[in-house]
């Protein structure tokens, strides 16, 4: 160091202990007093730019270099003044790191508009991940930095996070017809993007390697309109809704396992009938009877034999004189409760319909006939 600002300059390095570091300009100020044969050292990941007199007049690969003549022939007419070559340099030194920067943020920080085939206008929301590097060093310099000190990614970002944000939204116009299309393209748009973006880093002399879109997604109510139109996509309509949950019921009931091999061979006789009525379309202006699931408490056929919504047997053989469980012929002890069967010969028999009721039964369970 010398007096009245001025900087002697005997080594020139530079070492970026945060990673996020783009460019260097020793000294950060003004220009320095860089001696004749000087020591330069530029590492793997670095470029040194010369400057004298406001132009770049050498550029530095990785390794140790010394200023002199030898090294930069121009230095022959620089140093041809009065006081011949002992004289220091008045001079600076760019360094650039020339390592692809990751991980640098883009995203909208205020919706986009999109007009959507389907939905109309609506706004979107989106963000992700790019990452830069530096491919043409004086022209970066020139175009991006002037005589700034230092640049990191982290003044570069904002600038370039509005350009991407700006042709996310031009490409998604010319080529996203509806948001409905958009889950599975992730990739596709953001390679589409990033060769629309590759001009607009290149003016300054970057290469943008990659871009990624983390999620694009519209507001809360449009979300709420893609769910319905899925659902919808699901079931077409009530009657198909209907149809499942029948098959699921037959299903449910079959895992029962109180129904033991009775009820097995029921349900492979009583299957066929009860899906062709449940498929079998149905007139309109009809109006059929129904009846209350003793078990979810559900509307349901007035001649269905098991629940369509839970799968619950209503032809029953008896039930369990203490908890009420509907019971299969064979069965001599409640699956439920485990309280013995109750004889049928003490069960009461319907005048009316003929079937057999619990003892202690004041309606029929099969027409509601008192007893």
């Amino acid at each position: 160091m010398g007096t009245n600002n001025v900087v002697f300059l005997e080594v020139i390095e530079w070492l970026d202990p945060t990673g996020d570091r783009m460019m260097q300009r020793i000294p950060e100020t003004g220009s320095g007093e860089i001696k004749f044969g000087a020591q330069l050292v530029i590492r793997e990941s670095q470029v040194g730019v010369f400057f004298y007199n406001g132009k770049a007049i050498h550029v530095f690969g990785p390794g140790r270099h010394t200023l002199q003549t030898a090294n930069i022939p121009i230095l022959n007419k620089i140093m041809s003044i009065p006081w011949g070559f002992t004289s220091p340099l008045r001079a600076e030194v760019y360094i650039l790191n020339i390592k692809t920067f990751t991980n640098q943020k883009w995203g909208t920080k205020d919706p986009v508009a999109f007009k959507d085939s389907q939905l109309g206008l609506i706004r979107l929301r989106a963000h992700g991940l790019f990452n830069v590097r530096i491919v043409q060093p004086l022209l970066f310099i020139n175009s991006m930095l002037g005589t700034v000190g230092g640049f990191s990614t982290e003044d570069l970002s904002d600038y370039f996070s509005s350009i991407i944000v700006s042709r996310f939204n031009d490409y998604l116009g010319e080529h996203l017809d509806t948001m409905f299309n958009l889950p599975g393209t992730y990739d596709q748009v953001a390679e589409g993007l990033k060769k629309q973006l590759q001009e607009d880093f290149a003016h300054f002399g970057l290469d943008l390697p990659s871009l990624y879109i983390n999620a694009i997604t519209p507001p809360l109510e449009v979300q709420q309109a893609i769910d319905d139109k899925s659902k919808l996509g699901i079931f077409n309509n009530l009657n198909d809704l209907m149809k499942m949950k029948s098959a699921m019921a037959v299903e449910k009931a079959a895992q029962n396992p109180s129904g033991g091999e009775g009820v097995a061979m029921g349900f492979g006789l009583m299957m066929p009938a009860m899906l062709s009525r449940q498929f079998a379309p149905q007139p309109e202006a009809a109006v059929q009877a129904t009846q209350k699931c003793p078990d979810c408490g559900q509307q349901i056929p007035a001649e269905a034999q098991f629940c369509l919504f839970c799968g619950h047997q209503l032809l029953v053989f008896s039930q369990c004189v203490k908890c009420g469980k509907n019971l299969t012929p064979f069965a001599k002890f409640c699956p439920q409760c485990g309280q013995p069967v109750t004889p049928v010969a003490q069960k009461k028999h319907c005048g009316r319909c003929g079937y057999d009721n619990l003892f202690n039964a004041t309606f029929c369970n099969q027409c509601g006939e008192r007893l």
